[in-house]
């Protein structure tokens, strides 16, 4: 460093034992040679800094404030240790950042904190984002990675690592679960929720709890995520590496064994763990070494069901997990066997009781005699012979331990091998990525093998990063074009040769693990012997059993104890093979020999790539030996190197802020130590012996402009500009360098030019400075002259003042006797005036008056003589007038007597008679035939009647001979008197029976009349209690307060309006999901045909429904539920198999199986109700009536139908007939003038014989009725006096046949309405007795109740009164409700069938036409008929009706819908497809065709879907759909018949209204469809704007004055040639806009859809701007707050030009408004702070902070925002109800509503253009 640069006020770093770096200010300038350097502390402390060549050179210096806080270490002036660190600490603990660049690498510090950073709307803010435009991220690597992947072609690694405790794990898991949820799988297999749920698994069997870290992963492992063509995730694979497998036997103090052994003691107590024999993880040593179960936060049996559902999802079954938690229930029970030692020392043995054994055993299957046997003896095998040697208790137990590390790590391995197996895939692999999770370096107090094997793995990954940094810096000096040099780095080739070279200490540890009595010891002795020499390699001084390596981080000593077992692994033979010939077949399958147990080779593509290292392999000698640990993991880092080697890395490096997990607290000792460990401060050693500054061209214009001379700023090639002032400030021309896009700086050259740049900045201050107080002054001097000019003015003006007065006096006396004078003068001329105007009024009044009288005279004459002459004239016209009236009557007398001549002869002529008698005769014969039969009737019946009167005589006779022969016996009068005392007495008990019943008849109706009263007085008490009720609840309300009634209003409108919101985004989000389903079943239909290439039947899906179905089978609409047998009659003409379908059939038939089920409920109620009746009515005689009477209706209903079916068919038979006749004729040639008037003429002929049926039908019904009626046996009516028949058959006088049948059919006719209207009395007076009675009951019942309710009221206290009262009135309006529901049910079912004989008898009505119209057409050739036809047919208007055949619907689908551009149309009506598919929709209601309205509805809806999934990216072919579908829906409201919908109607459109169905489902379905198209067209337009909205809000610079002023973008892959993406102005994003709005209003699309839409855009451009402005520093500054305020301006400017200020979308970038005026307020006092919450209502808390956090003074002259000041925000935002979230939610969107916008367009008025060429559509 040059000694210049030691000048007075230099900041600078000076090293700290505690801070490790501190700052420090130099208050004088240092000389070079001088010792002393005079610094002040940052306490105000002063220090003598002493400096020598050796000891303490020239201090670091500082970087200038505006680069402190840099999201990029790289970005820094001046890169060294310190800068570094600051940087670090100053992201950590004041802008609470975890991540920092440091050019390729990621340095993540962990938080030990959960932070709302990884949620899926970061995600999707960093998805597609370049890696320098967003702040550092563990997501913005994972992007780069699979970006670089996608347009590379290359496979891609992210290198993760650190010491423990650091957050490895986590930040793998993050990266992983980013590759799952951009990257998620093209089909169903899920395997992205595979390759997550891999993770706990994994941390439950190889992370533990250790000093540094609670869930500290014990092994590495690499994970290769595959993708395909299309970058989505098909399968994944795992690799391994070095498993402590120590830990199994062993722990340190407050450490703890792998999760699992935990988590199944924590679970010990379920049912299924009942036969692993488990306890507390106390009680077992392998598990209570580390004296702590228990990890803070942690519930081990929760973790354990979560591994068990993560086994299960990777399709591991029960028994095999069950086999897995015996094995590792086995291991904890082999640390408990008891090895007891014998007495000699030399053996043991075990206990054969010994609980742990048996049930180790037990677990493994393995015999238990056995393994006692082989746990304390080994084998040894000779060339000779084998021995069995006993053991101590300490082999013994060394071995047990062995065998334990052995199962545990086979069980490891195939737990591995498993899940690689459920992550594979068959699917060709196109890439992959790998993330790497490996242990960091690491050195401990006592170091052994393990941490030996991590720091080689170290040490190659460490070689890889150096080599790819030094490769990637070359390629940016390549790609720039400028010259470099061969950058000197620090190279561990030399220390790696050394542990895996020929003889290095891997291979000498081999060697002495093949010697039979090799030692620890004598493998130091080796390496000291061999390796002293190496300059990495030392001997400790007081130790012969350890060394010492010099590695890359540091020097780490290494205990040589124990080294030569781990790495020979040991297990004895013999206990294998019992484990070998288990019972249990995966425990036999871990330990078999073929079983590798490295690390399985890798899946997919991987396996068959081409890799060639980048430094040849040091291989070892070829002699055959068994492999070691020590091999296999230098075997499997060698792969590993090769894989990574082959990918293009990125690097994550881990740090551990401190060791006691505290949250944001950084140890800067801790913190230098791992980075310097993990490659960071090598990365910035070699950037900086490089050109580590680099500038665009156009950043370094914006910010250094300042030092530019006017003529500079002249030159348009900014370049050049930049050139000019370079070479002129900077005289080095070594010092920078200019490349094709950057221009390059050494370090400390930026620091250099901030440095002019503050100077000139304090040069323009002092000059400010000065003209201001120039200024200041000047204006003083012109104040005081200003006030001495005032005080000459005032003092003259008084002078002039008072002089004027004078004059102004002089001049008042003049002017005074000027106006005395003239008023003396004038008031003489007045009063001479006034006499002579007096005198000429009364004259001219005098001559008035006289003309006046003599007018009036003349008026009066002529009113007489008008009188006068108008009588006269009267006169003379009314005696005219009565003499015409008396010629007119006597000529009319005349003409009447003549015509009354004439029509009494035609009365007496035949002719007459015959039309009168007309079809009598027929009657007459009918009737003739019904007399004679009754004749016979009477006949028979007289003969009854005699047979019975000679009977009865018999009888009478019989009797009188009994009187008489009683008379004889009885001679005296006594019993003649006793019979008549008799008779008195009946008479008397008769009397009294009377008068009882009298009695009892004033009984009732005096009880009646007290019910009637007492019904009356409880009507009145309810009144009052109700009364009371309504005063009780005023007071209830009053008591609760006037506050709440003034606002209660409001707010239910609110929260009803918001639950409405709240359904209908739910009932949308539904329609989303499924049309996201529907979209995904496409997908997937599609991969199967492009999978399947050879033809072959097809199964439909399964979700197919009745209205999105391309099926051609007609479905049945959901209107004809009610219509059972229409509904049977299409499923018997459409198939059971084509029936079966539709859905919606067995919907519509389980629905009327309901129907008819409460039906006959009903109608058996009412037969129960008839029996009763008819029980009642059977002793009374007149029952027989009722029932003769529903017979005859029964006899009539029949004949009636019999009649209507013979009718049907012979009507069905002509149809047929004149059809072939038609057919027939239709061949002829004719002309049309024929067919039209025989058409005309045959029509009004089968109208007048249509007439004649229904008259003929009626007679003869009537007829047959009688007739069926007179065959009843009728006692009443058919009884006929005797003598009156005597009379009839001696009367001999002719009767005229006629006159007796009509007197005949007259006394029959009347006697039949007389027994009918007696019949109807007596059945209505039974009715209404029986409806009194109900009544009386039905009221005794009321009063009983009401009678218990007034008991019941009189307990109640009031408050419950009122309570019971309230709940006896919402009873009752339920009960109304309920009834008046029934009643409307009813109504509309009645309705319902009215409709369908309406149906009914308009299609016959229509095929009778029909048939006349082919009966006309067969006989247009008769001349005599077309001679009769006189009157043409008018032609009809056209009704807004298009008419079409049905093989033309498909033409027609294509031609609207399917091949319809919105062009075409665009000169039309708005809308004109959906106008032209309402008016085919009308023609077939017309017709009652119910077939043809579904298949055309149906087939538009799958059309219109088909068309804009084919569009799915246009904007304006979905907008036309959209605006066309609505339309359509609209008209199906507007003429459904509906009053709701009729209001706005014209007379004329109500004529249009359909006749026959009621569309209201099919309103649904478009509606819903509406909904999907709404959804596609917004998803359309935000990807549209996406790329444009960054750009246009944040980036571009329209507003003049203000632009961006130093911050600059992180270098990127993405970068391009000419200096970056090309960028989107605001003026671009406005038009885009415009052009939305401008397309959607020429397509026709409501303006209230329309805002809407511009709502939700304005929501999408707010949450993307929003989140990229919480995720980029470099944009949270004050200019940037006002261009965005100004760029908001603009916004709502082009909402009100287009008056869209009411959609809500103002309301929607609130949030993007207040975070510009956070970034514009002032943010220093508490003042600002209360502004600052009070202004930023909207905004959360957390977005609040990190905008405070980010912000980013861009000159010195502004400051940071405090920490204290943050503070003070955060504890005024406490209290703040909100939800706690930093992102917007960018995939929200708003529930849509589709108001009803009715059309007054009439549709006679729309005309199809010649351009669609739908000619085939006739005009009806």
């Amino acid at each position: 460093m040059p000694c210049a640069e030691l000048e007075q006020y230099t900041r600078v770093w000076i090293p700290d034992p505690e801070e490790v770096w501190k700052p420090a200010e130099i208050i004088r300038d240092y000389k070079e040679g001088e010792s002393v350097l005079h610094l002040k502390l940052e306490d105000e402390s002063t220090l003598e800094y002493p400096i020598g060549p050796k000891d303490n050179p020239l201090p670091f210096l500082r970087n200038p404030d505006i680069l402190v806080g840099e999201n990029d270490l790289t970005a820094l002036s001046y890169l060294h240790e310190p800068a570094v660190l600051h940087n670090l600490r100053v992201r950590f603990l004041e802008s609470n950042h975890i991540y920092t660049y440091c050019g390729i690498v990621l340095v993540a510090i962990n938080p030990y904190e959960q932070l709302q950073i990884y949620g899926e709307e970061v995600i999707n803010a960093y998805s597609g984002q370049n890696m320098g435009d967003m702040d550092p991220h563990i997501f913005a690597v994972a992007e780069e990675a699979y970006k670089q992947m996608a347009r590379d072609e290359k496979n891609q690694s992210i290198i993760v690592s650190g010491e423990s405790g650091a957050g490895k794990t986590v930040s793998a898991k993050y990266a992983m679960r980013y590759f799952a949820t951009v990257g998620g799988s093209a089909n169903d297999t899920n395997v992205e929720e595979k390759v997550l749920a891999s993770s706990p698994i994994m941390e439950a069997i190889g992370n533990a709890k250790t000093t540094r870290n609670d869930n500290s992963s014990r092994f590495g492992k690499y994970i290769q995520i595959g993708f395909d063509r299309r970058y989505h995730i098909i399968g994944a694979n795992m690799r391994t590496y070095l498993l402590e497998k120590s830990r199994v036997v062993f722990q340190a103090e407050d450490e703890r064994n792998y999760h699992i052994f935990y988590q199944l003691c924590a679970s010990a107590c379920l049912p299924e763990f009942k036969d692993l024999a488990l306890t507390s993880a106390e009680d077992f040593t392998y598990t209570s070494l580390g004296e702590n179960i228990f990890i803070e936060g942690v519930n081990d049996a929760k973790d354990l069901e979560k591994t068990r559902e993560a086994l299960s999802l990777l399709g591991v079954k029960e028994s095999h997990q069950m086999s897995i938690f015996k094995i590792i229930a086995s291991i904890l029970h082999l640390g408990n066997v008891d090895i007891v030692s014998e007495r000699d020392g030399e053996s043991c043995h075990i206990s054969r009781n010994d609980p742990h054994l048996q049930h180790y055993c037990q677990l493994l299957g393995v015999e238990l005699e056995q393994m006692e046997h082989w746990l304390c003896h080994r084998k040894l095998v000779t060339t000779a012979e084998t021995y069995v040697k006993n053991m101590s208790s300490a082999q013994a137990a060394n071995a047990r331990d062995a065998l334990a590390k052995h199962i545990y790590a086979h069980l490891f391995d195939w737990i591995v091998e498993h899940i690689n197996k459920a992550l594979y895939t068959s699917s060709k692999q196109h890439s992959f990525i790998g993330v790497l999770d490996i242990y960091g370096f690491e050195t401990f107090e006592i170091n052994s093998f393990e941490q030996f094997c991590i720091n080689y793995a170290n040490e190659k990954l460490q070689q890889q990063f150096n080599s790819h940094v030094f490769k990637l810096e070359q390629e940016e000096y390549m790609k720039e074009q400028i010259p470099w040099t061969l950058i000197d780095f620090y190279d561990n080739q030399p220390c790696i040769d050394l542990i895996e070279a020929k003889l290095g200490i891997l291979d000498l540890l081999d060697e002495e693990c093949k010697v039979p009595k090799g030692t620890d010891q004598n493998w130091a002795q080796k390496l000291y012997s061999q390796h002293l020499s190496s300059q990495h390699f030392e001997k400790p001084r007081m130790s012969n059993s350890s060394f010492i390596v010099v590695h890359f981080a540091d020097k780490v000593e290494y205990q040589c104890d124990g080294f030569l077992e781990k790495n020979r692994d040991t297990v004895y033979e013999e206990q294998i093979n019992i484990l070998k010939a288990s019972k249990f077949q995966l425990v036999a399958d871990l330990f078999q020999d073929g079983k590798e147990v490295s690390a399985p080779p890798p899946s997919g593509k991987s396996s068959r790539i081409n890799v060639r290292p980048a430094k040849p392999i040091i291989k070892g000698h070829n002699r055959e030996h068994r492999k070691t640990v020590g091999h296999q993991f230098r075997s499997s880092l060698h792969l590993l190197m090769e894989t990574l080697n082959a990918t293009t890395p990125h690097y994550v490096r881990c740090i551990k802020p401190n060791d006691d997990k505290e949250a944001f607290m950084f140890d800067s000792r801790r913190a230098v130590q791992q980075l310097r460990a993990c490659g960071v401060l090598e990365t910035i050693r070699i950037s900086a012996a490089g050109y580590p500054s680099r500038w665009t061209y156009s950043d370094f214009y914006n910010r250094y402009r300042v030092l530019m001379k006017k003529k500079d700023m002249t030159i348009g090639d900014k370049k050049q500009v930049c050139r000019n002032l370079l070479e002129t400030l900077i005289k080095d021309p070594d010092k920078f360098q200019f490349g094709k896009t950057k221009i390059f700086f050494r370090a400390g050259q930026v620091a250099y030019l901030e440095k002019l740049r503050a100077d000139k900045f304090r040069f323009a201050c002092i000059k400010i400075q000065k003209t201001v107080r120039g200024w200041l002054q000047r204006t003083r001097y012109l104040k005081i002259r200003k006030s001495a000019i005032t005080l000459q003015r005032y003092g003259r003006g008084y002078l002039a003042r008072r002089y004027a007065e004078y004059l102004r006096l002089t001049r008042a006396a003049l002017i005074c006797q000027k106006q005395y004078r003239m008023v003396r003068v004038r008031h003489a001329y007045l009063t001479v005036r006034k006499a002579v105007i007096t005198i000429q009024a009364f004259t001219r009044g005098m001559f008035t008056r006289r003309l006046y009288q003599e007018f009036l005279l003349h008026h009066k004459a002529i009113i007489i003589q008008k009188t006068v002459r108008g009588w006269l004239e009267r006169k003379k016209f009314l005696r005219a007038r009565n003499a015409a009236v008396v010629i007119q009557c006597a000529y009319r007398r005349v003409l009447a007597k003549r015509q009354f001549k004439q029509l009494k002869i035609e009365a007496r002529s035949a002719e007459h008679l015959k039309k009168l008698n007309t079809g009598m005769e027929n009657k007459i014969v009918q009737l003739q035939r019904k007399m004679d039969d009754q004749t016979k009737e009477y006949k028979t019946q007289n003969e009854h009647l005699s047979v019975s009167n000679i009977a009865l005589g018999t009888e009478v006779n019989k009797l009188q001979k009994e009187l008489e022969t009683l008379r004889s016996r009885q001679g005296d009068n006594t019993q003649v008197t006793s019979l008549q005392e008799e008779l008195e007495k009946l008479r008397v008990a008769l009397q009294e029976a009377h008068t009882q019943r009298k009695k009892l008849e004033e009984e009732h109706s005096s009880e009646k009349l007290d019910l009637e009263q007492r019904v009356k007085e409880l009507e009145k008490e309810n009144s009052m209690l109700k009364a009371e009720k309504e005063e009780m609840n005023q007071r209830i309300r009053r008591s609760q307060g006037s506050e709440g009634q003034e606002d209660s209003v409001s707010q239910k409108e609110v929260r009803l309006q918001t639950e409405l919101d709240e359904e209908r985004l739910r009932y949308q989000n539904l329609l989303k999901e499924f049309s996201r389903l529907e979209q995904r079943y496409d997908n997937l239909q599609e991969e199967i045909a492009y999978n399947k290439f050879a033809p072959g039947h097809r199964r439909n899906p399964s979700n197919q429904s009745s209205i999105g179905s391309e099926s051609p089978f007609p479905s049945i609409t959901m209107s004809e539920v009610g219509d059972t047998e229409d509904t049977i009659q299409q499923i018997e003409e459409m198939g059971l198999g084509n029936a079966a379908m539709d859905l919606s059939v067995f919907m519509k038939l389980q629905k009327r199986v309901r129907e008819l089920e409460q039906e006959r409920k009903r109608l058996q109620t009412n037969l129960e109700k008839m029996e009763e009746l008819s029980k009642r009515k059977a002793i009374d005689p007149k029952s027989s009536t009722s029932e003769e009477d529903t017979n005859a209706d029964l006899a009539y209903n029949s004949l009636k139908r019999q009649e209507l079916e013979s009718e049907n068919k012979k009507l069905k038979n002509d149809l047929n007939e004149l059809r072939k006749a038609l057919a027939d004729r239709a061949s002829e040639n004719c002309s049309s003038n024929e067919l039209q008037e025989s058409y005309n003429l045959l029509l009004s002929q089968l109208k007048a014989a249509n007439e004649e049926l229904d008259v003929r039908k009626e007679e003869v019904l009537m007829l047959k009725t009688q007739i069926v009626s007179t065959k009843k046996p009728k006692e009443d009516t058919n009884h006929i006096d005797s003598n009156d028949v005597t009379d009839w058959a001696n009367n001999k006088k002719p009767i005229d046949k006629e006159e007796a049948l009509q007197a005949y059919q007259g006394l029959s006719e009347s006697k039949r309405l007389l027994e009918t209207q007696l019949q109807s009395q007596s059945r209505k007076h039974q009715d209404e007795l029986e409806a009194l009675h109900t009544q009386i009951e039905v009221l005794k019942e009321d009063l009983e109740k009401k009678q218990e309710m007034l008991n019941h009221f009189s307990t109640l206290p009031p408050e419950a009164l009122v309570e019971f009262s309230v709940q006896q009135e919402i009873t009752r309006l339920t009960n109304e409700n309920l009834d008046l529901k029934e009643v409307m049910e009813k109504l509309e079912k009645n309705e319902r069938k009215l409709k369908k004989q309406l149906r009914i008898y308009i299609k016959k009505v229509q095929e009778l036409e029909l048939a006349q119209a082919a009966a006309l057409q067969a006989n247009r050739a008769r001349p005599e008929l077309t001679r009769q036809v006189t009157v043409q047919r008018k032609e009809k208007d056209f009704e807004g009706m298009f008419e079409y055949y049905k093989e033309d619907e498909a033409v027609l689908i294509k031609a609207l819908v399917t091949d319809m551009k919105p062009h075409v149309v665009s000169a039309t009506v708005p809308c004109l497809p959906a106008y032209i598919l309402f008016m085919c929709i009308r023609h077939a209601d017309y017709i009652n065709d119910d077939q043809k309205v579904h298949s055309l509805l149906t087939s538009s809806i799958n059309a219109v879907k088909k068309v804009l999934k084919k569009n799915n990216d246009d904007f304006e072919m979905a907008s036309f759909w959209l605006a066309n579908t609505s339309r359509l829906l609209h008209c199906l409201k507007q003429y459904s018949g509906d009053e709701a919908f009729m209001t706005q109607n014209t007379a004329k459109q109500n004529e249009h209204c359909l006749k026959n169905f009621d569309l209201a489902e099919y309103r649904q379905v478009l509606s819903d469809l509406s909904i999907q198209i709404y959804q596609q067209l917004i998803k359309i337009a935000e990807a549209i704007l996406q790329p444009m909205i960054v750009s246009a809000m944040l980036e571009s610079g329209s507003l003049t004055g203000v632009k961006p002023m130093g911050y600059r973008h992180r270098s990127s892959s993405m970068d391009c040639e000419t200096g970056g993406p090309g960028g989107y102005t605001l003026e671009a994003l406005i038009r885009q806009l415009s052009q939305f709005y401008t397309i959607m209003g020429e397509h026709g699309l409501d303006p209230e859809i329309g805002q809407q839409v511009i709502r939700q855009l304005f929501y999408s451009i707010n949450a993307v701007t929003l989140n990229n402005l919480l995720l980029r520093k470099d944009v949270c500054s004050w200019s940037t707050g006002m261009q965005l305020r100004y760029n908001i301006s603009q916004m709502e400017e082009w909402l009100r030009g287009r008056n869209l200020n009411q959609s809500g979308a103002v309301a929607t970038i609130e949030p993007l408004i207040q975070a510009a005026q956070l970034l514009q307020l002032r943010k220093k006092t508490s003042q600002d702070a209360e502004a600052i919450c009070n202004t930023c209502s909207v905004l959360s808390t957390q977005q609040i902070v990190k905008i405070l956090n980010l912000y980013t003074p861009l000159n010195e002259f502004e400051e940071r925002v405090t920490v204290s000041f943050i503070r003070d925000i955060q504890n005024r935002l406490q209290g703040r109800i909100e939800n706690n979230q930093l992102l917007v939610d960018t995939k929200h969107t708003f529930p849509v509503l589709f108001p009803y916008t009715p059309s007054a367009l009439s549709l006679e008025t729309i005309h199809i253009p010649a351009s669609l060429n739908l000619d085939f559509l006739i005009r009806v």
